[in-house]
């Protein structure tokens, strides 16, 4: 049971690990978690589109089952975020949900999704893994049910509500995107057949791509990132292409990437700050990003006489922050982003057709340009540097003792630990390192006003703490 443990975002490991005898072990836990908290609703369990994850999904049902709860299943492989907006609109107990997100095909994990929708904060990982133990199943007659639902389209229809009163509109059909086609890139995951049509039944014409389920994933990992979107870029920057706008998921759809024809895969730092953009057209509200996202949502919030709350690294805080101050809009720069009035999960699907409709009213590449000509440029990157899990603390313990008084020539004037150490520049640029919660590596993100200057910050933080490693 050492070998089960539930990181930033539920526990993955590869299928050496993974195994269906530690996959019921985890169920028998969370069973004991909802009956100690003292739910009976029942209990939904999803599962994405690998080879595995139908048979771990079903394992994890009969054992729920085995201690008393109804179980539904989705009727097919389905995003996350289709799996969390189950939990509020059926009222359940709570979820678990097969995914290994964006790692390649021979990873699988777990996460479980608590009562409100929202990613399960530290208190409740730590329960249930205080709770690991081999299943214990009642008798035969006393085991609840196990169904499947169809739970995509009470999903679509609140997705369409929510952006659609979001942007102005009384009702899901005021969203409207006739006349636009979109090119949507599944990455063989669980948004194909969701994303896409959920985009179609707005009006847009949709182009497929990657849009067929591939346990593999073409080979290759299902994360949205630059370059595993060549395909989708090329299809959008084509000068001869007639396609307006690109969007792909990654393998369980909670998160995002945009391509333009202008910028091709669009910065989602530039994409959180042009939706938030849009958002204050129509609405008012403060925003919620990661202490690794951009500033440019912070001077367009002040534009508007909005706040910004910053919180670590992990959607979790994130949707938590949300709830605290009632925001707008909350995302983070891997991609990750829900609105007020939705579920408080990222939501891959809901923000595709958040994305079309901003770039319905605007050219998200106008946008851009306007926001970066009233706001001033921002550039952001970030690298990552190994470093063995058990030696994250004790770099961050050194670094305390290490910190510059200034950085590429500007003084440091604050230094922010709120997720390892961000330090503050008095030229408005910043430099942060921070431990990652997936893998056993040190994050350093800069954000400069050039591309040049990013590099340079990058350049000198490796210096600064790859000699403390």
């Amino acid at each position: 049971m050492n070998q089960i443990a539930f990181g930033t975002d539920g526990w993955r490991a590869t299928l050496d690990t993974f195994t269906d005898d530690r996959v019921r072990i985890v169920g028998q836990a969370v069973a004991d978690h909802l009956s100690a908290a003292g739910h009976d609703e029942p209990v939904a369990v999803g599962y994405d589109a690998r080879e595995t994850s139908e048979g771990f999904a079903e394992s994890l049902a009969e054992v729920l089952a085995g201690n008393g709860f109804d179980v539904i299943l989705p009727e097919r492989d389905a995003p996350t975020p289709v799996i969390a907006h189950a939990i509020v609109a059926r009222g359940l107990a709570g979820a678990c949900m097969i995914t290994a997100s964006h790692n390649p095909p021979e990873y699988n994990g777990v996460k479980f999704i608590p009562d409100d929708g929202a990613p399960a904060l530290p208190e409740v990982t730590e329960d249930i893994e205080a709770r690991l133990a081999e299943p214990d199943l009642l008798p035969e007659a006393e085991r609840g049910e196990v169904s499947r639902v169809d739970l995509v389209s009470d999903h679509a229809d609140k997705a369409r509500e929510v952006v659609g009163t979001a942007l102005g509109g009384d009702d899901g059909d005021a969203v409207d995107l006739d006349g636009l086609t979109v090119a949507y890139d599944a990455m063989h995951g669980s948004g194909r057949g969701v994303t896409d049509a959920l985009l179609e039944s707005a009006g847009a014409a949709v182009v497929r791509l990657r849009c067929e389920r591939d346990v593999t994933f073409g080979g290759d990992s299902p994360e949205p990132s630059a370059e595993h979107l060549d395909a989708l870029a090329e299809r959008v920057t084509d000068p001869e292409s007639d396609v307006d706008l690109g969007i792909a998921n990654d393998g369980d759809a909670d998160r995002i990437a945009v391509v333009t024809p202008e910028r091709g895969v669009l910065d989602a730092n530039l994409f959180y700050a042009a939706c938030y953009d849009r958002l204050l057209e129509s609405d008012s509200g403060p925003a919620v990003r990661t202490v690794s996202t951009t500033f440019l949502v912070d001077r367009i919030a002040e534009a508007h006489g909005e706040e910004v709350y910053e919180t670590p690294v992990g959607f979790k805080w994130v949707a938590e922050a949300m709830g605290e101050h009632d925001a707008l809009f909350g995302g983070e720069e891997s991609g990750g982003f829900t609105l007020r009035g939705h579920v408080r999960e990222k939501d891959g699907v809901l923000m595709a057709l958040l994305a079309a409709a901003t770039h319905a009213a605007e050219p998200f590449d106008a946008r851009v340009d306007r926001l970066l000509d009233e706001h001033g440029h921002i550039a952001a990157g970030k690298v990552s540097l190994d470093c063995p899990d058990d030696r994250k603390a004790g770099v961050l313990d050194e670094l305390e003792d290490h910190i510059p008084e200034s950085v590429c020539g500007s003084p440091v004037a604050k230094v922010v630990t709120l997720d390892g150490f961000k330090l503050l520049l008095e030229n408005g640029s910043w430099l942060l390192v921070r431990p990652s919660g997936t893998e056993p590596k040190l994050r350093v993100y800069a954000e400069a006003d050039s591309d040049e200057a990013v590099e340079e910050l990058l350049a000198e933080g490796r210096e600064i703490v790859e000699p403390l490693i």
